[in-house]
């Protein structure tokens, strides 16, 4: 979805996501500990771990590893294992 932040800060390692089929926070508190794994058009794989649930609405925050996530990846798709 997007980067988490405030209105004067952005973290580029850590992301709002929204899992398919998560409508709640009970929904979103399920994910936590599993890793999110982006892939680039290049073949490179970047991963995060779902660190905690964000809002009653199902989103999940996750913190990636390296640098963080590029601009390409928002809006795209993230898989969750």
């Amino acid at each position: 979805m997007n980067y988490r932040g405030s209105h004067h800060t952005q973290r580029p390692k850590h992301m709002i996501l929204h899992p398919e089929g998560s409508a709640s926070k009970a929904d979103a508190e399920k994910f936590v500990g599993k890793k999110a794994t982006w892939t680039t058009k290049s073949d490179k794989k970047i991963t995060g771990i779902i660190t905690a649930p964000h809002g009653a609405k199902g989103a999940v925050r996750v913190r990636f590893d390296e640098k963080g996530l590029p601009g390409q990846s928002l809006g795209t798709q993230i898989e969750i294992e």
